[in-house]
């Protein structure tokens, strides 16, 4: 312990982790997919959402993939594996060891501000969004973008791995506390007991749902509270150029107390992670003090190559013709398949089992039929609550995912049947 760590602080820091508790609950889980084929899967790319598997027992196979989350179909556009390509021609090189305090790539200072114009903010650029959130939380935490006032930082439960892994190191600056998933009474009893309040949650969940984003706003209007929302997964799906699900429903001013941080890996379709920022202040600390700005590289040039060829898509009529496409899809699926995310405009589907080892066998199945989709078990979801995630895309095949609904429909037929 450190002589500025108190005992009270290294104890509040202690109660967010549980990692050999994890562990030991979940390795029979892991052990049971990876044995399956259903983890650890390395292929090749080809077509539309097409791989062919490299490795393992069903090496040579060609499968469907419903697990990436390049949802309007971009990762392998040609484009933007030409960007990629160019800049590192251009560059000569792909990688400058060197903190960003010092030296970088011009190439990212002309990313950061095409993503600034498109976005409407003052957006910096980084290799990952889970380095994004690891700079941003310790900063909102210590209270230098709240007028000098430490806020009571609020994850909701469901909050990304990617946030809620930070909790122990912001629980060294300040009071975290954890809320049921979008409880917004418990989170406004919280803001009446505290002057300053700032709350974590994701704009889109990785397992499906959405943060009220309407709601948040009113209680940030009546309360002042600082918004951090990570809209990783709704990036792109949203707004005239892409903007997202959260921030195409923010005023067109982000103002003081909102950041938005957001993937350019899923929707985007290139590779790394964003903050979006409200203020000069803002950006201005962020570059001095952000912990993967001040201490780390930048994306690597290619990643930056491809990111600004997929700018320049977020600019065309392109862009609306692939969430059309995807929304498309989303309509079909849930017309064939019944789930609790039916009739959300979201591109994921969560189908339900319940047992870990029964969850485990329906995507073994599936796999073997051509379908490769991410079991999911804890602790990605509660004990018993295992299941199927399926990540739809502007790219898939209406053909390939009727078939697909129809597997699965049998599948739970059978499984009805036997109950």
């Amino acid at each position: 312990m450190s002589a500025a760590e108190s005992p009270a602080s290294a104890g509040r820091a202690a109660r967010f982790r549980n990692t050999a508790s994890v562990i030991d609950r979940t390795r029979t889980f892991f052990e049971e997919a990876h044995r399956r084929g259903l983890m650890a899967v390395y292929g090749h790319s080809g077509l539309g959402r097409a791989v062919s598997l490299t490795a393992g027992d069903r090496r040579g196979n060609t499968i469907t993939d419903y697990v990436r989350c390049s949802y309007l179909g971009l990762d392998n556009h040609p484009a933007i594996v030409a960007g990629a390509i160019t800049a590192v021609e251009e560059y000569g090189s792909l990688h400058w060891s060197c903190a960003r305090t010092r030296l970088n790539f011009g190439l990212i200072g002309d990313l950061e501000g095409t993503l600034s114009q498109l976005f409407g903010a003052r957006v910096i650029a980084y290799s990952t969004v889970m380095v994004a959130n690891m700079g941003a939380l310790p900063i909102i935490a210590s209270g230098h973008l709240t007028e000098g006032q430490k806020p009571v930082m609020v994850f909701d439960r469901l909050a990304h791995a990617s946030l809620a892994f930070h909790k122990p190191v912001v629980a060294q600056e300040t009071q975290v506390e954890t809320i049921p998933h979008s409880d917004l009474d418990a989170l406004e009893q919280i803001c009446r007991k505290h002057p300053v309040v700032a709350y974590v949650c994701d704009g889109v969940y990785s397992m499906g749902g959405f943060a009220p984003i309407k709601e948040l706003l009113r209680l940030q209007e009546k309360y002042g509270l600082f918004l951090y929302i990570d809209d990783a997964h709704g990036i792109s799906l949203f707004g005239n150029n892409g903007e997202g699900f959260v921030r195409s429903q923010l005023p067109p001013e982000l103002g003081e107390r909102t950041i938005v941080a957001a993937s350019l890996g899923k929707g985007f379709g290139a590779s790394g992670g964003m903050l979006m920022l409200g203020t000069v202040h803002q950006e201005a600390l962020f570059r001095c003090y952000s912990l993967p700005h001040a201490f780390s590289a930048s994306p690597n040039v290619a990643a930056v190559g491809a990111a600004l060829a997929s700018a320049k898509i977020h600019q065309t009529a392109e862009l609306k013709l692939r969430q059309e496409r995807l929304a498309e899809r989303i309509a079909f699926f849930d017309k064939h398949i019944e789930t609790d995310q039916r009739g959300a405009l979201l591109p994921i589907r969560m189908i339900k089992v319940g047992d870990e080892f029964a969850a485990i066998k329906f995507a073994e199945r599936l796999l073997d039929e051509g379908f490769y989709t991410s079991v999911t078990f804890f602790p990605t979801v509660a004990q018993g609550r295992s299941g199927i995630r399926i990540c739809l895309t502007a790219s898939h095949e209406l053909s390939d995912l009727e078939q697909l609904c129809a597997k699965i429909a049998c599948y739970e037929q059978e499984a009805l049947t036997a109950a």
